[in-house]
């Protein structure tokens, strides 16, 4: 219990038995030196029984060097200089106090310990002590410090690798969460484009339905026709994106592009919609295939958008654009301030701009003269004109 610190962990258990071992070791060596002097000259037992008390008293000390290492160090220094047995506690307490790497405390401790290894040598002991001895202890003296400043360093190098690993997978599981996340944003734009788009137009279609009285019976079969076939599409277009999900967020090719386009507006007038467009792309098979399916996807939100806040009215699309310079996808609508953006509003537009900015073009919409005016550009990189610059 005592080599637990508020700020240090506790060490484990074979880290405590090899501690006590090696302070036992130098124990043992000098209780059989004792016990030999002791049969040859039975008047030295009170000093040996002494020898062995203050050994077994360095070794209660140190369970306590951890909280006060410098304290116990000092503690079994001076034993050591009444007591061999002490010297094995002494040891292992000052390698201890070494592997705080604090010289203001090491360095008298060291000076404390071997004055008392030089004092044990000229006192009366229990065995003959020789200047072989003091030169051995002083050996063994420095040898702890180069050991204890060296223990410590693996310790701070395995901790600073241990912090690094810890960091670097950290770091690599907010990555994970961020890719994620905005794997789930792209899987939600995606969802949220092709669904309000459908059911916007099942909601025109079955509005003229309930609303008009005039159809022929012709005209409600096609009509309740296009709802079955857009609800049709939905369903598809539905298990497309959460088909997703499955596959690791890779979309399920064929997706919809710039060519698409003119099959989106024949649907969309054919569900009611009045729709012009003026198209002046140039070269549109150079288009890269990315940027297609961003100009598909941004037609279809502002039709969508037109269809819910500006119901039966002209909507006007205008695509322009060339390699090399931008795509351009300006669409407009008649404001009708009155018309309710109803739940989620406004979160299509959201999307769309979130959709450009990561393909790297910009996005503006306003009120201008009572009409609604969504403007976008995408990059459009000349990766195939020919060698003279010339652009078609």
């Amino acid at each position: 219990m005592h080599d637990r610190t508020d700020n240090q962990p506790a060490m484990d258990r074979w880290g405590i038995t090899l501690r006590y071992l090696c302070a036992l070791l130098p124990m043992l060596f000098h209780a059989t030196a004792i016990g030999a002097s002791v049969s040859g000259n039975p008047d030295r037992l009170p000093m040996a029984l002494a020898d062995v008390g203050l050994g077994v008293i360095g070794l209660i000390l140190m369970g306590w060097r951890r909280r006060w290492p410098w304290q116990i160090a000092l503690a079994t220094a001076l034993l050591s200089a009444f007591s061999s047995m002490a010297s094995g506690p002494a040891y292992v307490a000052y390698v201890s106090l070494c592997t705080h790497y604090r010289w203001r405390q090491i360095v008298p401790v060291a000076a404390v310990s071997w004055l008392s290894l030089v004092a044990y040598a000229t006192l009366p002991a229990i065995t003959e002590a020789t200047d072989v001895s003091i030169v051995t202890g002083t050996v063994v003296l420095g040898g702890l410090t180069v050991f204890g400043l060296y223990f410590r360093g693996r310790q701070d190098l395995a901790a600073s690798r241990q912090e690094t690993a810890w960091l670097a997978e950290r770091q690599q599981l907010q990555r994970i969460e961020q890719a994620k996340l905005a794997e789930r944003l792209k899987i939600a734009q995606e969802m949220h484009d092709v669904l309000a788009h459908r059911i916007s137009l099942l909601s025109m279609l079955a509005g003229g339905l309930a609303y008009r009285k005039d159809l022929t019976a012709e005209e409600t079969r096609e009509a309740a026709l296009a709802i079955q076939e857009n609800a049709h599409q939905s369903l598809n277009e539905l298990r497309t994106v959460l088909g997703t999900l499955r596959r690791d967020g890779v979309v399920e090719a064929p997706q919809p592009n710039l060519s698409h386009l003119d099959a989106l507006f024949d649907e969309v007038r054919a569900a009611g919609q009045h729709v012009e467009v003026e198209d002046t792309i140039r070269d549109r098979e150079l288009l890269p295939t990315q940027t297609g399916r961003h100009a598909y996807r941004i037609v279809q939100e502002a039709l969508t958008n037109a269809r819910k806040h500006a119901p039966g009215s002209r909507v006007t699309a205008e695509l322009a654009g060339w390699p090399g310079d931008s795509l351009r996808i300006r669409v407009s609508n008649p404001a009708l301030f009155a018309t309710a953006a109803g739940p989620g509003g406004r979160l299509g537009l959201v999307g769309l701009a979130e959709r450009i900015r990561m393909a790297g073009g910009t996005l503006s919409h306003a009120v201008q003269d009572g009409r609604f005016i969504l403007d976008a550009r995408l990059p459009w990189e000349a990766l195939h004109c020919d060698s003279t610059g010339d652009r078609g």
